[in-house]
């Protein structure tokens, strides 16, 4: 029988192969891009085999999906019911640069090679149950509305689809030139006006 201790040993055993996993795909796409980014070249980076990889995620999409988790966590008290329109805005802009700090930190190089049409992870009709920045905005605006806070303009599956994008774009140009673009100021000002056109 196993102690409470040993048990303990294997779930932080665990929980480094899935890091090491991680930061060696992290690694192979700032280093190399996603071209590289094969099975095999992640076990080789992370020194495991193929099944420990397939113990920890169910694909290559599943892991790249698993990056979104590694982010800087929203306090849960922002994410309660606002009691404004004006807050609601604020609210879902913040989420977005909470994003936009993360992807600083993983730094352009990673993102150019991540934010691919060949990347499944950021297809939204297969992406996993993680917490997606788009995720927790959708469940927020459905609660503001819900709760009569707000009365979109649009159907809410239109407003995720429209920030998803303006996102994108927001990414995109911060990729091409990360030392001169204002990514912040980007995202607060674009996704600002976009949310005062729609409630």
């Amino acid at each position: 029988m196993e102690t409470n201790s040993e048990l303990g040993k294997q779930q932080r055993k665990s929980k480094a192969t899935k890091q090491r996993i991680f930061h060696a795909a992290k690694k192979i796409l700032q280093e190399q891009g996603y071209e590289s980014l094969s099975l095999k070249n992640i076990c080789k980076e992370a020194g495991v085999s193929n099944g420990s990889f397939y113990h920890h995620f169910d694909s290559k999409e599943d892991l790249l999906s698993f990056y979104i988790e590694e982010q800087p966590v929203i306090d849960a008290n922002l994410l309660e019911i606002p009691s404004s329109a004006d807050e609601t805005k604020e609210t879902i802009i913040l989420v977005y640069l909470n994003y936009a700090a993360y992807c600083r930190e993983l730094g352009a190089r990673f993102i150019e090679n991540y934010y691919t049409p060949k990347n499944q992870a950021l297809n939204p009709t297969k992406r996993t149950e993680r917490s997606y920045p788009i995720v927790t905005v959708r469940s927020y605006l459905e609660n503001a509305i819900a709760a009569n806070v707000i009365v979109p303009s649009l159907a809410i599956e239109e407003i995720t689809t429209d920030i998803r994008m303006l996102i994108i774009g927001n990414v995109f140009e911060w990729c091409l030139r990360p030392e001169v673009v204002d990514f912040e100021g980007n995202i607060r000002r674009s996704l600002g006006q976009y949310l005062k056109n729609i409630f």
